[in-house]
Order: structure tokens, then sequence, then C-alpha cells
């Protein structure tokens, strides 16, 4: 056991740092480099990050796919061939001609983000150490959660010596150099369990005994009950996430105020992965789920509260709300479908949730911006609160499915 609980600790720093990297490369990134790159090729930041939801979409379609292989072959020698697509998809992004040619690259990104991020991550986890993986997967979201903290001022300060095309060369680099080892290690310590995992795939009626609380004839209800709220809930953060500040000047603040107000989002994203590291243990993943899902709409509340309310104390309380509620998000989309399932097929049912996730994540911030820019800010917020409450709801269900499971 104390063999075991070094290997996954040493595990999840080393997933720790390629997520750091992962995120940052693929995701944190591109919207400071955005701007440079639609100068040189003359496109609007609409069709930027029009391109940019192309890649929510693959990585959704393909999903599925990451997990399977993952459950087939080992989480590690997925990622491992992972960080060497993301590397060549950032090359094909450095080397573009033309729009259609960056865009085209950055949609092969897509590919390989659902190879490299937290769902093959968490796989890798629980093949690891099984029961060790609810409480690494916390810690690896708290590092995780550094990667926009880091890369936004990289990236700033990159493009004061370098072009975006060189930046993109050295974020492949950084796949090659650093994650592809650390995957390749990883690749080693989890050929055992997904030979086990394979062997065990179609789940029989005794999959309780690989720890999952649900009963067998209740576990396909609750897949898609589950790929419904944590799609609802996606839908909600995705809108925000994209608009944040610009939603922040249009309800009213003024462009100080609405950047200030957005640095709280961090701070609240990480203290909410810090307090369940010291006190999740005491409650089950099904609670936590719900408490996160409850805190997205009633974050958006608080920027419809009423007038004798200072606009700025109902901003500052929403940053914190959907920080917190987001933080706490990204830790039960793995440790969620563990509790509920157990670690046979792991890594193909996060697969599934995934791909449902990211794909009404690739739609949501256009569905957003065309209500805002319709029908005003207020009713933008009251449609998305309403969809976050359809999301809560529908844990709510999955909790009495468990319950009825005896789990």
């Amino acid at each position: 056991m104390i063999i075991s609980a070094r290997r996954s600790l040493a595990t999840v720093v080393g997933l720790g740092i390629t997520q750091i990297i992962g995120y940052g490369t693929l995701f944190y990134s591109f919207s400071i480099l955005a701007p440079v790159v639609g100068q040189e090729f003359a496109q609007t930041r609409e069709w930027l990050f029009a391109a940019f939801s192309g890649t929510l979409l693959i990585g959704g379609i393909v999903s599925p796919w990451s997990g399977r292989w993952a459950d087939r072959f080992g989480a590690g020698r997925v990622m491992t061939l992972g960080s060497l697509a993301a590397a060549l998809s950032l090359v094909f992004c450095a080397v573009s001609t033309n729009w259609w040619m960056f865009a085209a690259a950055l949609v092969t990104t897509g590919i390989a983000t659902p190879f490299i991020l937290y769902n093959t991550a968490f796989a890798v986890l629980v093949q690891v150490d099984p029961q060790l993986a609810p409480r690494r997967i916390t810690y690896l979201t708290l590092m995780g959660g550094f990667s926009s903290t880091l890369f936004w001022p990289l990236a700033t300060a990159l493009l004061d010596t370098f072009t975006w095309r060189e930046i993109f060369l050295f974020y492949a680099v950084l796949q090659v150099a650093v994650c592809f080892p650390i995957h390749f290690w990883l690749s080693q310590m989890t050929r055992r369990s997904a030979k086990m995992t394979h062997n065990a795939s179609p789940q029989p009626p005794h999959a309780m005994e690989a720890g999952g609380s649900l009963q067998y004839d209740d576990r396909k209800t609750a897949l898609v009950l589950l790929a419904m709220g944590f799609s609802l809930t996606s839908f909600s953060l995705s809108s925000m996430l994209i608009h944040f500040v610009p939603v922040l000047g249009a309800v009213g603040l003024g462009a100080s105020s609405a950047v200030f107000v957005g640095t709280m989002f961090g701070p609240a994203q990480f203290a909410s992965r810090l307090i369940n590291m010291l006190m999740g243990g005491r409650f089950s993943a099904m609670t936590i789920a719900i408490v996160s899902t409850v805190m997205i709409p009633l974050a958006f509340m608080m920027l419809l509260l009423p007038a004798p309310i200072p606009l700025i104390a109902g901003a500052v309380m929403f940053a914190i709300l959907f920080g917190m509620g987001s933080g706490l998000n990204s830790i039960v989309q793995g440790t969620l479908p563990l509790a509920l399932f157990g670690h046979q097929g792991y890594g193909e049912i996060l697969g599934k949730i995934t791909s449902s996730r990211l794909i009404v994540s690739s739609v949501a911030p256009f569905i957003f911006a065309f209500l805002l820019e319709h029908f005003g800010p207020t009713a933008a917020l009251v449609v998305v609160a309403i969809i976050a409450m359809l999301g809560v709801m529908t844990f709510v269900v999955v909790a009495r499915l468990v319950k009825r499971s005896g789990g």
C-alpha cells in the first residue's frame, strides 16, 4: 500500500505538469495569441473563435474513442501518442500560410486534446490505483488550475519577443520534450490495469465489485442522466467563460471594475479545490456534484439582484460562486463516474460523458452571444441560469437513482 500510494502520488505530479502544459498550450494561450493571428490573416474575432469552437466539437466527437483506447491499451499509452499528435498539430498551426490552413490545423488540435487532457489523465489515476484515485483527482485538478495563471502571462511575455508562429513551435517542443517523456513513463504503469479493464469491458451484473454504487439495471439510465447533467452545466460554464468580462460590462460595470471582478474567478476556483482536498472526504461525490451545480445558477442570479444592492457587490459574489462551482465541477467530472460505475470500463464511460459535454460546450458561446446581442444581458443571464438549474435537477434525479440502488 505504501508503494502504491507513493506511485500514485508521483503520477499526480507528472500528470499535473502535463495538464498545465496541455491546457496552457492548447486552450488558454489562444485568447492571448488570437488578436495577432487574426491581424496577420485579416480575420475577425468571431471567425477566430468559430475555428476554436471547432476544436471543442471535434474533441467531443473523438472523446469516446480516447476512452475506449484508454481502457484497451492503457491510458498512459494513449497520452503518449496524444503528446505527439498535439505537437504535430501545433507545428501545422505554426507553418500555416493562409487562414483556411490555420483554421484546419487549429481544429486538428481538438483531435489530440481528448487523448492528453483531464478525461484520459483521470483514467491514468484510476488504472494506477482505483482506491486512491478520487483523492488524486482532486490533487490533479488543483495543480491543473495553475495553467491559466501561468500561461496567460507567459503567452503575453513571449509575444513581446517572438512571433505567434515561433510561440506555437515552442509549445510543440514542450509537448515533445516534457509531456511525451512523462506520458511514456506513465504508460509503463498502466499496462496491467488496462489489460484487466479490457477483459472486463462488457459490464457484467456483478460490476459493482469494481466499486460502483449503482445496480447493473440502473447503469444505462444513470449514464444518460449524468451526460445530460454535465452537458447542461458545461453549457452555462462555457457561455460565461468566453464572455466573462464583456457580460460584466453589459450589466453596467465599468471596464476597470469588470477586469477586477474577473480576476477573482481564478482564486475562487483554486479555493474550492483546496477546500475539497481538505474536507471533501467527508462528503460523497454525488453531494459535491450537486453543490457545485447549485453554485452556478446561484452565481448568475447575483448579477440579477434588484437595484438597492450595489452592482459591484453582486458581481463579486457572482465571480466567487461561479469560480467555486467551476472548480468543483472539474473534480466531480472525474470522481462521480468513478463512484457510480466503478473502475472497470471507466475510460469509456468518461469518454462518452466528455463527448456530450464538449459538443454542447462548442455551441454554447455562440448561443449566448446571440441572446446577448438580440435580447440583452438580463434575458441572456436568465436563460443560462434556467439551463444551469435543469442541470441541478438532473443531478438530483441521479442522486435518487443512486439511493434506490442502495448506494
